[in-house]
């Protein structure tokens, strides 16, 4: 149920019935990335401007200002630090500041914790101004990785596009060290949502240049190096990469976003033989989504999209983790 006017008496009536009477130490959310993203931005005939989404964050004060947490955690892109010139950023300080509450933000990249993924997130702690907390800076519980993305590939089995289950396959291979030691294989033998999209035979065309490309010259490939025949694209001035291999040999992937419930262009498998984007599972685990985790669709027969866009909007669990525990830490 989303949050806004038209729906916050019966959330907030919810809510209660679950405190019952009780106070809450700590609030966790952030709004849609999509509004303050530079890419949100450049794919959006009006730069954003105007869209209700901008000002979610009023929302989320409001929140803070009913239930009176000790503590919040606001997740969102770098982009809010540029987004109408630093306009909706310095809103925000001055409406939790308003609402009791005192700020200190943290440039955070999930690959220094655990995470096989290039992601940078801004994390803005909140306290109540009448506490007394010690903020350290986040980035200083960061922690040294010595993993490649193979790591987190090699034990699913071979599947081609189209190809998977949603429930009940079975692993290829033992663990890795990485899946053992991050907890992302946790006991469970049944693999779920190893599941990859259909493709068309000229995407997997592209897919097949875009992985021999980067296997025999660790290349990226530029959509306007394709032969003429391939090119279905108009717009030949941005974008070039947008076909991508997510590439076993290095220590993380690309920012895996949103986006990939649209299509898996930007997140090609790095096998030529299996020829696909990557599935749902490869998708969570990049997240560091443990493989028990199932993602819920709203209907039957959406579940892929919903997996893929929930996987998207995501806060890294691993780091998400460490930051609980600092948190912990704090409150304690």
């Amino acid at each position: 149920m989303p949050i806004g006017d038209e729906n916050n008496e019966e959330i907030h009536k919810q809510i209660d019935v679950f405190l019952k009477g009780k106070s809450i130490d700590l609030i966790i959310g952030g709004p849609p990335c999509q509004a303050y993203s530079l890419v949100g931005r450049s794919r959006s005939k009006t730069k954003m401007e105007g869209d209700p989404r901008n000002y979610l964050f009023i929302q989320y004060a409001d929140y803070l200002e009913r239930y009176k947490p000790k503590m919040f955690v606001f997740e969102n892109v770098l982009g809010l630090k540029s987004a109408k010139g630093g306009h909706y950023l310095e809103e925000m300080e001055k409406i939790f500041n308003k609402k009791g509450y005192q700020i200190k933000l943290h440039t955070l990249e999930a690959k220094n914790f655990g995470v096989l993924q290039n992601r940078k997130r801004i994390i803005i702690l909140g306290w109540q101004k009448n506490r007394k907390v010690n903020i350290s800076n986040l980035e200083e519980i960061a922690t040294e990785s010595n993993y490649l993305v193979k790591d987190l590939l090699n034990d699913l089995p071979v599947i081609k596009a189209g190809e998977g289950a949603d429930r009940f396959l079975n692993y290829k291979t033992e663990t890795t060290d990485y899946l053992k030691s991050h907890a992302l294989r946790n006991g469970i033998d049944i693999l779920t949502q190893h599941v990859a999209r259909p493709h068309r035979e000229q995407d997997k065309e592209i897919y097949k240049i875009a992985v021999q490309k980067w296997d025999k010259k660790q290349e990226r490939l530029n959509y306007n190096d394709l032969p003429e025949r391939l090119k279905t694209h108009n717009n030949r001035t941005s974008f070039f990469d947008r076909f991508k291999v997510v590439a076993a040999d290095l220590p993380y992937s690309q920012t895996v976003v949103a986006h990939i419930a649209k299509d898996g262009h930007y997140y090609i498998h790095p096998d030529s033989k299996q020829n696909r984007s990557i599935s749902i599972r490869e998708a969570a685990r990049l997240q560091s989504f443990p493989d028990d985790y199932y993602f819920e669709g709203e209907k039957e027969g959406a579940n892929r999209t919903a997996a893929f866009k929930q996987i998207g909007n995501a806060v890294p669990p691993l780091m998400a983790k460490s930051i609980a525990i600092k948190i912990n830490e704090i409150l304690s």
